[in-house]
């Protein structure tokens, strides 16, 4: 796991433009403490910061080989879990090795396939490889997303990064927002290829960018497609428990210290119980971490997505397993410390306004990172398994994204705060319509399938090609902000592919959430998990926090000329700071928090607006 960034020129020579690259590079510091590199020629430039994993001494980057015809080089963030079966079939195929780390081993693989390589990678990856014999430049992601890749083009070439802020620290690189990127930040619904900037975009999952002197070219090499699925309910969940098992064990294998991140629900406990049954195998004990708020269990109030707290299911997994666990407590203070919002901005760089749900897991990464260098995550199994609660609620099963239908303080109306004109000029409403109608003609049905059937698919392939990204995103950059690596096991892509054609019938054969994952990973549950409801990542519920930013709210007010106050609605934000913090509604407590991400990013960023 790393951060890249690079400049491609034809028409300049970027050999005297070194200082330019290493600014791009040291933006991604906090994604790669342990190493940084650039590789400089006349039309390209590559730059890499490191965070070693695999191979500590033998891995550095930029990464090259040469060839008869030209030099290749390649900078690499992520992990090819199979690498080493790789290794050994290009081993046969006449390659040899000067490292043990599995970028030598992905570069190689060019040399081998070409971009074809990535039919060949399981994995998280963002690369970039400058293929002198051509004269072009090679962008490739990884199938689900799980690690971001942004680029921009130029009058004569391309900028790239892993975030971009890496970008942005160009000057060719504009820091401009048009009301287009303003409508996604709002809406929610994950617009593909979309970038909060102007004239920058994502290489998307699954996708192959291609650069040369004649332009940019992408190709689509993985996508979900549907297929019919023929195995019994019983053959299903061997399928699924066999997969599981050999994906925990792929995702563990690294070179430093490696935790799991234990929420106390199903997915994470399954993870945890893999994990632990894994390490115990070797002798070694597996350590978990858990986020908590100060006095949550206590206090505990059911609420439209929880029903329960997460510490007693947290103990029931620890025990049965036998993990060396630490709960991160944390407190309103913390939580809403304006130093702590700023951190996660500059680790986003978008004002997500996720408010106490982004800056508990950037601080719950930060403890972490002091103990460990990898974690293992069951973020995604709700996409993938159908877990979230509209899944199941019919009622939300309308002509727009399910999870803006259902009735959440997180989800709707997260457009309240806006000036009524600039909302207006934003007309969210058709803005999410158009995005629903192109998403879900995107989607392929088997003939013959049932209405449900079809209903059911759509909703699933919207989850996997939309939703989770937004989700991925926010964990990749909250971990890397600290230098931890999150691996992500639920979205092995051959877990995706075949649970995503498994019938929703066999998704929810015993009448709950998540049957197939609930039953393959029942013999290292305890029944508490395998009984509990889905319960999304815990928010506090302490009237001090909301009560810290209707403070802080109040300080941005008193600023007359503020930039923030050309999208925020002055009347409303001071309407709700005058709400008694107990009786905050979660629609103004998430209004809060995002017009203080705003506050905070215009002054970081200082982007020009262009509203049309």
């Amino acid at each position: 796991m790393c951060g890249i960034a690079g400049w491609v020129s034809y028409d300049s020579d970027l050999s005297q433009r070194q200082e330019v690259v290493d600014a791009m590079t040291e933006t991604m510091a906090c994604r790669g403490p342990d190493d940084r590199g650039t590789w400089v020629r006349r039309n390209v430039a590559l730059g890499h910061r490191r965070l070693a994993i695999i191979d500590l001494p033998g891995g550095r980057q930029p990464m090259s080989v040469r060839t008869p015809n030209g030099e290749i080089a390649m900078v690499y963030s992520g992990e090819a879990y199979n690498f080493t079966e790789l290794r050994e079939e290009l081993t046969k195929l006449g390659h040899t090795w000067e490292t043990d780390s599995d970028t030598e081993v992905v570069l190689h693989g060019y040399l081998q396939w070409g971009d074809a390589v990535v039919d060949h990678l399981n994995g998280m990856y963002a690369f970039a490889i400058w293929d002198e014999r051509d004269q072009k430049l090679v962008m490739i992601r990884d199938r689900m997303g799980i690690k971001p890749f942004y680029y921009y083009p130029t009058r004569d070439g391309v900028l790239f990064g892993s975030e971009p802020k890496a970008i942005l620290a160009n000057p060719l690189a504009k820091r401009v927002v048009d009301s287009d990127g303003l409508r996604e930040l709002m809406a929610f619904t994950k617009r593909p290829g979309w970038s909060l900037w102007k004239g920058m975009s994502e290489v998307e999952p699954g996708t192959v960018v291609t650069v040369s002197k004649e332009g940019i070219r992408a190709r689509t090499y993985w996508k979900l497609d549907a297929k019919q699925h023929t195995d019994d309910q019983e053959t299903t969940v061997a399928r699924v428990r066999e997969l599981m098992t050999d994906i925990v064990n792929r995702q563990l294998v690294a070179d430093v210290p490696r935790c799991v991140l234990l929420s106390g629900g199903l997915d994470s406990s399954a993870v945890t119980g893999l994990a632990a049954a894994r390490l115990a195998e070797q002798g070694e004990q597996l350590r978990t971490f858990s986020v908590d708020f100060l006095g949550q269990e206590e206090n505990f109030q059911p609420d439209e997505m929880r029903d329960t707290p997460d510490s007693p299911f947290i103990r029931d997994v620890a025990k049965l397993v036998g993990s060396a666990h630490q709960d991160v407590v944390l407190n309103p203070g913390e939580l809403s410390d304006p130093e702590v919002r700023r951190t996660v901005l500059r680790a986003r760089d978008i004002p997500a306004g996720l408010g106490d749900m982004d800056t508990s897991l950037y601080l719950l990464f930060k403890a972490i990172r002091g103990e460990s260098t990898v974690a293992l995550s069951g973020e995604s199994a709700d996409e993938v398994f159908g877990g979230y609660r509209w899944f199941h609620d019919e009622s939300v099963h309308a002509d727009t994204f399910p999870w803006l239908a259902f009735r959440s303080g997180l989800m709707t109306e997260r457009a309240a705060l806006l000036r009524p004109d600039v909302a207006t000029q934003l007309s969210l409403g058709d803005y999410v319509a158009d995005q629903y109608r192109t998403a879900v003609d995107k989607v392929e049905h088997l003939d013959g399938e049932s209405e449900q059937e079809a209903r059911m698919r759509t909703i699933c392939n919207l989850h996997l090609s939309r939703f989770v990204r937004m989700l991925l995103d926010r964990k990749d950059r909250a971990s890397m902000a600290v230098g931890l690596e999150v691996r992500v096991p639920f979205c092995d892509h051959r877990l995706v592919e075949y649970v995503y054609n498994t019938p929703w019938s066999l998704k929810t054969f015993d009448g709950r959430e998540k049957s197939l994952l609930r039953h393959a990973t029942k013999h290292v549950l305890p029944d508490s998990v395998r009984d509990r409801v889905k319960s999304p990542y815990p928010s506090t519920q302490d009237p001090g926090y909301p009560a810290a930013l209707q403070q802080q709210v109040k300080e941005v007010l008193a600023e007359r000329d503020n930039p923030v106050f050309r999208l925020v609605s002055r009347e409303w934000l001071t309407k709700v700071s005058e709400v008694d913090p107990v009786a905050i509604e979660p629609t103004q407590r998430v209004g809060m928090d995002r017009a203080l991400d705003l506050y905070h990013w215009f002054d970081m960023y200082s982007p020009e607006l262009q509203l049309d």
